[in-house]
């Protein structure tokens, strides 16, 4: 059983404006603002440590070079930030999965209510993703083959690695940092149950 630290015994974490940041941060967060209109809570925080920053977008850009699809990758993401309760990234990838990528509204909801996917391709690659999280790694024979069945090869099961790296990034920050969501986000907020 895991145990939460509760949010109002938590150090306050800075959250930084690119005025505020470090100045290694600083060219990332206006980039950011630059391609999304507004600056994420979670880059405010990560800008702390410019590193972690920089790491988490080239995570994000190697993600994107996978043979995975743009709605794959959304269901490996939103998966991974519900299996870690991340409030900030559901939200965030709920509306890119929604309004940028155009996965149906159905299967967005079944994600984030880890459900069943109503595709059962993108079922298989979500089972996956949680097996993988649950299991630090260690899936059974039966969730790979499940992910193989639907269609799947070896080198997207670890390009599913490296999306559960990048989510383990912000996720954990997130936590650390109590990170909430952005008003821009608010229409795809999501509450852990």
């Amino acid at each position: 059983m895991t145990s939460q630290v509760p949010r109002s015994s938590m150090i306050m974490f800075t959250q930084h404006t690119p005025d505020s940041a470090p100045e290694k941060a600083r060219p990332l967060l206006d980039g950011a603002i630059a391609k999304l209109g507004f600056l994420p809570n979670l880059y405010a925080h990560l800008a702390e440590a410019p590193a972690a920053l920089e790491a988490y977008f080239g995570l994000s850009a190697q993600f994107d070079k996978t043979s995975l699809t743009p709605a794959e990758r959304q269901v490996v993401l939103i998966a991974a930030s519900v299996e870690n309760g991340c409030e900030f990234c559901v939200a965030a990838h709920s509306m890119m999965a929604r309004d940028m990528v155009k996965l149906p509204a159905e299967t967005v909801d079944a994600l984030r209510a880890a459900e069943t996917l109503p595709q059962p391709r993108l079922d298989a690659l979500a089972r996956f993703t949680r097996a993988l999280m649950r299991d630090r790694g260690w899936v059974s024979d039966e969730s790979s083959s499940a992910l193989f069945d639907a269609g799947f090869n070896q080198q997207q099961a670890l390009e599913v690695v490296l999306g559960v790296a990048m989510k383990t990034l912000s996720n954990y920050a997130n936590h650390l940092t109590g990170t909430q969501t952005n008003p821009e986000l608010a229409a795809h907020a999501w509450t852990k149950p």
